[in-house]
């Protein structure tokens, strides 16, 4: 099966450099080395039509046009050992308390403006900074960040990384669990010869998460909903399963209105008060009076009930300040500044373009560097050096000069990779880790995560709206994974 597969010179998730099984996929690869090739093939159909069935879908838009695609999945999982999950797990607790110390912070006392830790222009000249709307305001227990979802990366000696922090409405959760109902249907094999870390109960937590950020004049029975901008939003999917698994409504702006500074939920039984709101909607459409006039999401008069602290929404209104791509390059800053520690997983190195000497450098050396724009995602406006075209890099060089502050750089990471059976063969595609922390009066990591991998050969790109696909994470009980 991997006669053909070579590791070098990356670091490979599953074999050694010698293309032996590490220790925690040894009994994988041996349950896989008895499957037969027509075998393989079949299961493999199967998991890609159990999606489509499910109407497991994502939209991808283009030219303003959307299209409804299935994640492609892979059915290698990445296995995980439980020494390394440990350190993922402190690390990622590590790094949303100091993100959510800094938002509260830069809302309301700037001490590590005024302490020049982080310049005030990077803060000031935000798009995501939403003084106007919500400096000063106390929120339940002092929590920016209900739900966070860090990307993390292996370099080529196996270091882990954090490669970014979505900390507004970090997507993706569902997927998880569909990747491992498909595995376990498809794949039952596997489960049973491996102690894995189970998904149950996960849910009930972000649930109690969700709970404990009730307003005070609510704390018994508050009554939650999650607040989707519809079912054109490309990560709708996300939403219903979420509102299905922990039994709240699921809701629109129309759904909604504000009275008296108090929100309202409107039924078949009359109007029912709304104590917290898990929004998957953008700030700038939350509130035509506040943010966006022209939104038709969102719900007039929802700031002003914010501020009278009659609802809770989750996450905080202006997280973007928090998980922009220049603000990135700081947080190992944040870490020891709030925590006085230092941090246990650390960023990749990152140029500050709006600095003369950093972008000087990086001008010269376009053609070995990745490129961002510090407000875009979904892997668009990034220049990728080493497999660019003369013309992009030129492109990205005057896009830099023209507005520096609005792009960082990056070395290109030998990012590590793990066998994908696609095409029926095997072949090692690049993958990256969303790791889902969820805070309540308590942080708890959800065990795995979304493994997301670029399924085109040679391609640096793991994002779904870009051709990648998912793969189930394991996080083993014991070190060889094995019951």
């Amino acid at each position: 099966m991997f006669n053909s597969y070579k590791t070098s010179p990356f670091f490979d998730e599953m074999f050694t450099s010698e293309g032996t099984p590490k220790p925690h996929y040894q009994k994988f690869h041996e349950i896989l080395s008895q499957f037969k090739e027509d075998e393989l093939k079949e299961k493999h159909e199967t998991a890609q039509l159990s999606f489509l069935r499910q109407g497991i879908t994502f939209t991808v838009y283009n030219n303003n046009v959307g299209t409804e695609r299935t994640m492609p999945f892979d059915f290698v999982p990445i296995i995980i050992s439980p020494e390394e999950w440990k350190t993922i797990e402190k690390g990622m607790i590590q790094r949303t308390e100091a993100l959510n110390q800094f938002l509260e912070d830069v809302y309301h006392d700037q001490e590590i403006l005024e302490d020049g830790i982080i310049p005030r222009s990077l803060i000031e000249e935000n798009p995501y900074y939403y003084a106007k709307q919500v400096q000063g305001i106390n929120i339940p227990i002092k929590n920016h960040i209900f739900l966070a979802g860090i990307d993390l990366i292996r370099d080529e000696s196996g270091k882990y990384h954090v490669l970014e922090d979505n900390l507004r409405n970090p997507s993706g959760m569902s997927y998880v669990y569909q990747n491992r109902y498909v595995m376990r249907q498809v794949y039952p094999e596997f489960f049973a010869k491996h102690a894995v870390e189970t998904l149950e109960h996960q849910l009930s937590y972000l649930y109690e998460a969700m709970l404990d950020h009730a307003p005070e004049a609510k704390k018994d029975k508050p009554f939650a909903v999650l607040l989707t901008p519809g079912m054109y939003n490309s990560a709708y999917y996300d939403h219903v399963f979420l509102a299905q698994q922990m039994g709240i409504d699921l809701v629109e702006g129309r759904d909604l209105l504000v009275k008296d500074n108090i929100v309202y939920m409107k039924s078949i039984r009359g109007l029912k008060r709304v104590d917290i709101i898990y929004r998957r909607i953008d700030d700038d459409f939350l509130d035509p009076e506040a943010f966006r006039e022209d939104s038709a999401l969102g719900v007039a008069g929802l700031l002003e009930a914010y501020r009278h602290g009659n609802v809770a929404i989750l996450n905080g209104i202006g997280n973007g300040v928090a998980d922009d791509k220049a603000i990135y390059a700081y947080v190992p800053d944040m870490i020891r500044y709030y925590l006085g520690e230092e941090p246990i997983i650390d960023n990749v190195k990152t140029y500050l373009l709006s600095k003369e000497e950093e972008r000087k450098w990086v001008l010269e050396h376009l053609e070995e560097l990745v490129v961002k724009n510090v407000g875009a995602s979904g892997g668009y406006d990034m220049l990728i050096g080493p497999h660019a075209s003369k013309e992009e890099i030129e492109e990205f060089r005057e896009k830099i000069i023209e507005t520096p502050h609005q792009y960082i750089a990056q070395p290109t990471i030998k990012l590590s990779r793990a066998p994908a059976y696609q095409g029926e063969k095997f072949y090692p595609c690049h993958v990256d880790l969303r790791v889902f922390v969820m805070r309540g009066k308590e942080s708890r990591v959800l065990p795995g995560g979304l493994s997301r991998v670029a399924l085109k050969e040679g391609s640096l790109v793991v994002n779904s709206s870009q051709g990648g696909g998912g793969k189930d994470t394991w996080v083993c009980k014991d070190e060889g994974g094995v019951l």
